[in-house]
């Protein structure tokens, strides 16, 4: 699993530098954590399913009218990265 959490990212610096738009790389994500569900925790899928969907809603407004920083969301996916790399989940 390394090899996948790996290429996940790449796709961090890619979106926040416009490459990859907010729903292309929930949808990365979300297809990364299906084929490898049981090697995460639940409670692992559940935090990243709640980022995924703010970061989601954050990509319907601007910066400026949303409640949820981008940026912040996606540190907070860099975040769940290294931890589930820590985990051992690879």
């Amino acid at each position: 699993m390394s090899d996948h959490l790996s290429a996940l990212e790449p796709t961090l610096d890619d979106a926040a530098q416009g490459r990859l738009s907010m729903q292309e790389l929930a949808s990365q994500w979300r297809d990364a954590a299906k084929q490898h569900q049981p090697s995460l925790p639940p409670r692992y899928l559940d935090v990243l399913d709640r980022v995924l969907s703010q970061l989601e809603s954050s990509a319907l407004f601007t910066e400026e009218s949303c409640s949820f920083s981008q940026a912040d969301m996606l540190g907070a996916l860099r975040d769940w990265l290294h931890k589930a790399r820590a985990l051992g989940a690879h």
